[in-house]
């Protein structure tokens, strides 16, 4: 009975629509344009109604506002030799240690809780951040262990019947794991699009946050994929720019 129903609520993932645009909202919800078919919300924010909606997590590290919460889970944490937090400095953001099966699997039942939730607000979809968030890690955690977690978040997605969505690391074919889609953020200024493109053909999402780079993403992919300009710091009334 329960694979059955595991198998009933992955055949109801819905991938990404096509031939419309996104609207990349972690700053704060705001009201899609009537251009917008994909809405991007954090796990807070309610979903965008007439819309396909992405559910944000991030997966692989706290968020800034999230440390009284890890501080109750600090054996989750990832801490140096001398004990102190592993902290990705571009963001202020702890990474989660992901070594062992068992602090994989109990991650994976935090994550799943909040897709869970995701689910119920009625999102379709989850983008889980910071895949590569080992390569920040000093040394300490593998590619093949953050893959393994990244599994294991892949299949938390699908129980709840949502698409999982695959951040950062290009190069990287989440397909393999189960991933059905990607968010690639500044793929244009790094010349990383195309590698996204190969492994997940037209189930990308493209964010830029220069001009530059988002006029040359429109020219290579505009046609086939959603792209949008956004401000870093993703503000509700901040830019929203497409092809």
């Amino acid at each position: 009975m329960i694979s059955a129903l595991v198998a009933l609520l992955v055949a109801a993932v819905v991938g990404l629509p096509t031939g419309t645009d996104v609207d990349y909202q972690l700053g704060g919800a705001s009201e899609p344009a009537a251009n917008v078919g994909i809405v991007v919300r954090d796990r807070t924010d309610p979903p965008a109604a007439g819309r396909y909606n992405v559910c944000y997590v991030n997966g692989f590290q706290t968020q800034p506002n999230e440390k009284r919460f890890w501080r109750k889970h600090h054996e989750l944490v990832l801490r140096d030799a001398g004990g102190h937090p592993v902290v990705d400095e571009a963001w202020g953001e702890f990474l989660l240690d992901v070594r062992t099966p068992a602090k994989r699997k109990a991650l994976a039942r935090i994550m799943g809780r909040w897709v869970r939730g995701c689910a119920a607000h009625g999102y379709a979809a989850v983008e889980y951040d910071n895949l590569d968030s080992y390569t920040r890690s000093e040394g300490l955690v593998t590619r093949r262990q953050a893959i393994r977690y990244a599994a294991l978040l892949v299949d938390a997605a699908h129980q709840h019947g949502l698409a999982a969505g695959q951040k950062n690391l290009a190069g990287f074919d989440g397909t393999t794991v189960g991933y059905d889609f990607a968010v690639a953020e500044e793929c244009g200024r790094y010349d990383e699009c195309q590698r996204y493109v190969d492994d997940f053909g037209d189930q990308v999402l493209m964010i830029e946050y220069r001009g530059e780079d988002f006029l040359a993403t429109c020219t290579g992919f505009g046609a086939t994929h959603a792209v949008e300009l956004r401000d870093r710091d993703l503000s509700p009334g901040g830019v929203h720019g497409w092809c």
